[in-house]
């Protein structure tokens, strides 16, 4: 495990007003832990949170995620011999958010922490957590100051996904602030009253509001194992979000349709006015083509951009379950039922 060291920083408010809620004097601290193939690092989590969070509640839901690894049996283990320990086992694979949404459904804590088994979401972190969210704030998340354990690509191209969808949404994420946060209740009961099925967490984090302040640390490479993330899963993770929160993107070919017309009504102008003046004939083929080409590369793209909110509309149709568990485990018995609340 490569050691890094981590700086906390507070960040101004994005809210103006704060809670005026009692806190618990010592809060019950759930943190999710979405699992797929993290047999490694498991051992390695807990150790961490036992180092930094000695003295406190806790409650740890580790949800796995459909891993073909020795997640699961490392889990149930581990459940078995730790009653703070509770296990969500989904029947597959259904992807990080839907994960997340399941641990945050079986979480029972005062405040919740989504975070990673990697330990790139340092649990040294959390108590600088807790005291801005003693201080009133229903939301304290993490935001990275420094991403040198990730690649050249991946910092430029997650820097260009937030401006990029910050300027699209009405809802403001902040940059370089990931899953990794402290939540109240309150703001955990209004997450779970959404229903949509292709959630992008990061907005949904955004959307719900209340007061909300960031704190700044160093992001540390992995504990163990390897990401599972591909540059296509993320890429497919940046169109969820920007199509979930934005309907900017089919407004725009409207203005590129009228744009279009404008253009083809003067070059038809030019076109009349230049042969009824100077008898030049019309050139033939190859301004055919390129009208041809140009307006039929217009409407496959727009038919493209309609046909991702339509793909998500037709999912939410459905109806279906976010997810299905297997079994929830506390203490190593498997104590609810098969089908997730929604």
């Amino acid at each position: 495990m490569q050691q890094s060291s981590i700086q906390t920083k507070s960040l101004p408010s994005a809210a103006p007003l704060m809670a005026n809620r009692p806190r618990v004097a010592d809060p019950l601290i759930s943190l999710v832990v979405p699992c797929y193939n993290e047999a490694d690092t498991i051992a390695l989590f807990v150790a961490a949170i036992d180092a930094h969070l000695a003295g406190h509640q806790i409650e740890m839901v580790f949800v796995n995620d459909g891993s073909p690894d020795a997640t699961l049996h490392t889990l149930l283990e581990l459940s078995a011999r730790d009653p703070r320990v509770v296990v969500v086992n989904l029947s597959r694979n259904f992807g990080k958010e839907i994960a997340m949404t399941a641990g945050l459904e079986h979480a029972t804590g005062d405040v919740v922490v989504p975070m990673d088994a990697d330990l790139q979401d340092p649990p040294e972190v959390i108590p600088a957590f807790l005291e801005r969210w003693r201080d009133g704030f229903d939301v304290v998340y993490g935001l990275r100051t420094d991403r040198a354990s990730d690649t050249m690509a991946k910092r430029t191209t997650a820097g260009l996904f937030y401006r990029f969808f910050n300027r699209l949404s009405q809802t403001e994420v902040p940059a370089n602030a990931g899953d990794f946060r402290l939540m109240d209740r309150v703001v955990v009961d209004a997450i779970k009253q959404l229903p949509e099925r292709n959630r992008f967490m990061k907005g949904l984090f955004a959307w719900v509001g209340y007061p909300s302040v960031g704190v700044g640390y160093v992001r540390p490479e992995r504990a163990a194992g390897e990401s599972s993330f591909s540059y296509w899963k993320l890429w497919n993770f940046a169109l969820d979000g920007i199509v979930s929160f934005s309907t900017l993107p089919l407004r725009i070919w409207t203005y590129v349709g009228s744009l279009v017309a404008v253009m083809s009504v003067f070059y038809a102008s030019v076109i009349f006015v230049r042969t009824l003046i100077f008898g030049r004939d019309i050139p033939g083929y190859a301004s055919i083509m390129v009208a041809v080409l140009f307006l039929g590369g217009i409407q496959l793209m727009s038919l493209g951009v309609i046909g991702e909110y339509l793909s998500r509309l037709f999912v939410e149709t459905k109806r279906r379950p976010l997810y299905l568990a297997q079994g929830v485990y506390r203490n190593g018995q498997d104590v609810t039922d098969t089908i997730g609340p929604r």
